[in-house]
């Protein structure tokens, strides 16, 4: 029999929409299922399993009245500890943020999912401030890969993929910065999506500019799409958000890729030495996008490694973050942490607008390589999970975690929708991803390319956390 934590949120609505079970039990299962792994993984940084059972009741009672509050009404969520959640604390991961708050408000996809009726159950991990591919942080500590718990999960939206992974929920809320929803759910086997940016709001607004984006990170491309349509909704309080959507993210989703002009970059043209399995499992996901129809070719985005540009606003940003600290906090931040704020605080504001420039022209770049392909698809990571508690695997060409994400933050730069699929494993059972990018505003193309291969059966490749 599965258990309720192991189904998917429209599966768990189709339940309370029968009768075959109620809120109440799901959340039940889910905060059972979270005492019994979060130990392992350290995925939580704080669980609010009252008042979850509390929103779960009242959920309970409105699907027995026939009136649900939204799409995803009674489906157990949960949120990285970068977004604001009233009614308790968000110290994005760090002993410098003070716990007492006050703490009103709820960041505007928390907010679009609570009018929903969906259930917070608590908060994620994230390293410190977002500000690395990996989670780690001074006051949370490590959290570690759901398949082998000696390795990381990525990050830096990795509690979050490993929440999922493991079934402490089927939706979480993440952050993407550089790759952080990509990277842990290359590195965890979940589904996880970077909408347009200004597409989901966000307030309050990052230090890290128009490169932060918020997103779902799910089991699935249909989940994620049901997520999606609650968490785009207008907010007044992000100045840079885009208008409502024109319409349901679900609807076309199963419209296959047939016709759809696909640039198949293995390796960016040579620059990027990817694992062998990683390239035959990407080749493979490639290979069921044609034969369901879609134009591949292999050919490469005409870009430049822009790693410098956006070490110039990245550090910045970061920079920025400090700035506002406590006097003496500094001291007692993540050692990466202050040496990236050092290199960003000294950067002159020509240097921050001549990686404006590098963006900029990336943006056009990539505006016309779209005019000819609907998607690029390429490796999400060149890897696969590598020890828990480093910035960077052994031997990794630079000391930052941009020199082993070379494929996810150039996306970061031009805003595109970009996508991470699980599509295998390997020899030692890890898994990894492939990334599937469209031109702004074109989400709908990554999302049906995504369930493409969901209903191909290649994420189906992917064995269950070896903590399952």
């Amino acid at each position: 029999m599965t258990d309720l934590y192991e189904l998917s949120a429209r599966d768990l609505i189709a339940g309370y929409r029968g009768g075959a079970f109620t809120p109440v039990d799901a959340v039940r299962s889910v905060l059972d299922r979270i005492e019994a792994v979060n130990g392992a993984v350290n995925a939580f940084c704080r669980v609010d399993g009252e008042q979850a059972l509390e929103q779960a009741a009242a959920s309970r009672d409105r699907w027995a009245r026939g009136e649900p509050a939204g799409p995803v009404d009674g489906v157990p969520v949960s949120v990285k500890d970068i977004l604001l959640m009233r009614g308790g604390p968000t110290l994005r991961g760090s002993k410098a943020v003070d716990p007492a708050g006050p703490w009103p408000e709820d960041a505007p996809a928390v907010a679009r999912l609570r009018e929903s009726g969906a259930v917070l159950t608590g908060k994620t991990t994230t390293p410190e401030f977002g500000w690395k591919g990996v989670t780690d942080a001074p006051v949370y500590g490590v959290t570690r890969n759901p398949y082998d718990t000696s390795r990381t999960s990525g990050g830096s939206s990795g509690g979050s993929a490993a929440a999922v992974a493991l079934g402490a929920g089927p939706l979480s809320l993440g952050t993407d910065g550089g790759g952080s929803v990509r990277i842990p759910a290359a590195f965890c086997g979940i589904f996880a999506l970077k909408p347009t940016y200004g597409r989901v709001p966000l307030y309050p607004a990052s230090a890290f500019g128009t490169l932060a984006h918020v997103g779902p990170m799910t089991r699935d491309a249909a989940d994620a799409a049901l997520m999606m349509d609650v968490i785009s909704g207008p907010d007044a309080r992000d100045w840079s958000a885009l208008g409502p959507p024109a319409g349901s993210f679900q609807d076309g989703l199963d419209d296959g890729v047939a016709g759809l002009r696909v640039a198949y970059s293995p390796d960016f043209g040579g620059a990027v030495r990817v694992d062998p399995a990683v390239a035959a499992g990407v080749r493979r996901a490639v290979e069921a996008l044609a034969e369901r129809g879609a134009l591949v070719e292999e050919a490469d985005p005409p870009l430049s490694d822009p790693v410098r540009a956006f070490h110039v606003l990245w550090f910045a940003g970061a920079a920025r973050v400090v700035e506002q600290l406590p006097a003496g906090a500094v001291d007692a931040l993540d050692p990466g942490l202050r040496e990236i704020c050092a290199e960003g605080a000294a950067h002159s504001a020509l240097e921050y607008l001549a990686a404006v420039d590098v963006r900029m022209a990336l943006g056009r770049v990539m505006g016309a390589f779209h005019e000819t392909y609907d998607l690029l698809v390429t490796p999400t990571l060149p890897l696969t999970a590598f020890a828990a508690g480093r910035e960077t695997p052994s031997g990794a060409a630079g000391e930052r975690w941009t020199s082993w994400t070379p494929f996810t933050y150039p996306f970061n730069l031009t805003q595109q929708p970009a996508a991470s699929v699980p599509c295998g494993t390997d020899a030692g059972g890890l898994p990894y991803g492939v990334q599937l990018v469209a031109a702004r505003h074109r989400d709908d193309l990554v999302l049906r390319a995504a369930q493409a291969l969901y209903t191909s059966g290649v994420p189906g490749s992917v064995p269950a956390p070896a903590l399952g």
